[in-house]
């Protein structure tokens, strides 16, 4: 496991600081690393909410290490089990991600912000996708931006690499919350908390429902969840936490979810 990768858990919480100075950018090593810790995230039942950060209150990720491209690394190499830092191709993650964006978040940096399922930023927080003038694409975001935000702003990052601060950040959507630096990871952690609260198997449907949904007609999609071809409705609606739902619903008070 790298050295330049902190972790801790919690609660059910599991905690990922890139920590890479000056720019906590990644190269091929460390995303292999996190891709296993991410893996090990989605495969651990005793963990429910992931949070993702950079160390540093200057930059959270500028993305592909330049440096160690120049070095003999591949921008097509190896990137591991989840593709570019461990999230943006990692299959059957049906947990929440929150992504916490502490500073400047470029290139790969934003492509991984985008792999979460929920952003909060700091209010200096930048973002931008600057490939273009290093004459490469920054495929995931050009996949994946304009489905989140409107088509001409994605379109206008994609095309002239211009940076946006947080509150135009906000402004569009792709940015749930904007916060003081120095409360930014205390409210990750109120969301996680928050959410690892919650029914671990009904956020597992939620997510394979979007993401099927994504690539399919509403009606296709409907048609799956109600034969029940999705494996994680299958589960739900075969399972206690159901039944749980229902019955502290009836009994007025709070379920106890079990995963089960």
């Amino acid at each position: 496991m790298s050295d330049q990768i902190r972790v801790r858990h919690h609660g059910g919480i599991l905690e990922v600081v890139i920590d890479r100075p000056k720019a906590n950018a990644i190269d091929l090593a460390t995303s292999r690393a996190l891709g296993l810790i991410f893996r090990d995230f989605r495969d651990d039942s005793e963990l429910r909410v992931a949070i993702v950060s950079g160390a540093g209150e200057k930059f959270f990720c500028a993305g592909w290490d330049l440096k160690a491209a120049a070095s003999g690394d591949a921008v097509d190499g190896d990137y591991g089990v989840g593709g570019f830092g461990g999230l943006q191709e990692l299959r059957d993650l049906n947990k929440p991600v929150i992504c916490a964006v502490n500073g400047i978040c470029c290139g790969g940096g934003l492509e991984i912000a985008l792999s979460a399922d929920l952003i909060i930023a700091a209010e200096h927080a930048t973002f931008a996708l600057p490939e273009i003038r290093s004459g490469t694409v920054a495929d995931a975001a050009s996949i994946k931006l304009p489905k989140r935000i409107p088509y001409h702003i994605a379109m206008d990052m994609l095309l002239t690499g211009r940076w946006l601060d947080v509150h135009e950040a906000h402004r569009w959507g792709f940015v749930n919350e904007v916060l003081p630096a120095g409360r930014l990871m205390e409210r990750a952690w109120e969301l996680a908390r928050l959410l690892a609260s919650g029914p671990p198997l009904v956020y597992a449907a939620i997510k394979e429902i979007v993401r099927d949904a994504e690539g399919s007609t509403f009606q296709t999609a409907m048609n799956k969840v109600t034969k029940r071809q999705f494996a994680t409705v299958d589960r739900l609606y075969s399972s206690q936490d159901q039944l749980e739902g229902a019955r502290a619903f009836a009994e007025k008070r709070n379920p106890i979810w079990k995963g089960q």
